[in-house]
């Protein structure tokens, strides 16, 4: 007999903040992709194009940990014309040892978000100048609240500007951040004005079509893009990598969906260039930021490494808080029929 913890959204929201853990969980789950041998298969993804549809499924074995976890993400666009999210999802927690499930969060794309933007708050440890105090977000949903939100985690940020397509939208997160964060913080009218001035640049779109172009960008500043996980889309101008120093969650997902996939695609670099990845930045045998006056660029496109790394941090702090419903499930014994 075993018991797994099944958890809802309201649960996981109550016990898994983002917070310094959150970032050090992932943060440690960077570290591993480039210190140890994870097991770590690519994306499964399913498109439904007829509803703007589209289903990845993420895992991977980190050596040494205890549970591993598998992650399925929906993202259906148009769900917001019927009054539902565009994003929702489930985490199944497994034994490393037996193989059994351990837990089950239906967190509806939370612990997702949560492990996302903890990312965003690495990139901007490792590659952000430690000085940064103004932050430039573009886009107005939940991504980018929490991007911000992680940013200020991690670096002394006084001031932010939001853009998006919607300037309603962008007006109201913008309200929101100032008043959770108590600094301040203002919609723009425009991206390039966004940006212009910044220390860290976060863009958190599903755009199809670069939104930040790259003589927007001035020495110095430090660009995360975590918008492009799928390979038709792109919120950044190819024409950044060759003026940046660029880094990938992982090369071989952003080769084939990243951003580097479409600077590849315009021919601005070459299939075989070489890259640091952000993780062998976090164990420090690849440099971060070399200068101040460096641009940096760090492509977030979402590792199964973080998915395993969040599961394993709510699953613990649902035990601690004695929090879930318990399914105890009984084993079969003998042999398989």
């Amino acid at each position: 007999m075993s018991r797994m913890l099944i958890l809802g959204e309201a649960e996981l929201r109550r016990i898994v903040a983002l917070d310094r853990s959150a970032v050090d969980a992932v943060e440690g789950a960077f570290a591993a992709l480039a210190t140890k041998a994870v097991a770590m298969p690519p994306i499964m993804r399913i498109d439904v194009p007829e509803h703007r549809g589209e289903v990845d499924v993420k895992s991977a074995y980190v050596p040494g940990l205890g549970s591993f976890a598998i992650k399925v993400s929906p993202g259906f666009f148009d769900n917001p014309k019927i009054g539902l999210p565009s994003l929702n999802g489930l985490m199944i927690l497994f034994s490393a040892h037996t193989g059994l499930v351990e837990a089950l969060f239906l967190d509806n794309g939370y612990l997702t978000d949560v492990r996302t933007a903890a990312a965003g708050a690495v990139a901007a440890k490792h590659l952000a100048r430690p000085d940064a105090r103004v932050a430039a977000i573009l886009g107005a949903g939940v991504q980018a609240r929490l991007q911000l939100e992680a940013l200020a985690l991690v670096r002394p940020i006084a001031e932010a500007r939001i853009w998006a397509r919607d300037a309603e939208k962008a007006r109201e997160t913008a309200a929101a951040m100032a008043d959770k964060l108590g600094i301040a913080v203002t919609a723009t009218e425009n991206a390039e004005s966004a940006v212009t001035g910044a220390d860290v640049i976060v863009t958190t779109t599903p755009a199809e079509a670069p939104i930040l172009k790259a003589d927007w960008l001035r020495p110095g500043q430090h660009v995360t893009a975590m918008g492009s996980d799928a390979e038709h889309k792109n919120e950044i101008d190819p024409a950044v990598f060759g003026r940046a120093t660029y880094v990938a969650d992982s090369l071989k997902q952003t080769r084939r969906l990243g951003e580097l996939h479409h600077a590849i695609a315009a021919g601005v670099i070459t299939d075989e260039t070489a890259f640091a990845e952000l993780g062998a930045v976090v164990a420090g045998l690849a440099p971060g930021r070399r200068s101040e006056d460096e641009i940096t660029l760090c492509d977030l496109t979402g590792t199964g490494v973080q998915d395993t790394a969040i599961a394993i941090l709510a699953h613990r702090r649902a035990v601690e808080a004695d929090a879930g419903m318990a399914f105890d499930t009984t084993t079969r014994t003998g042999a398989d029929a």
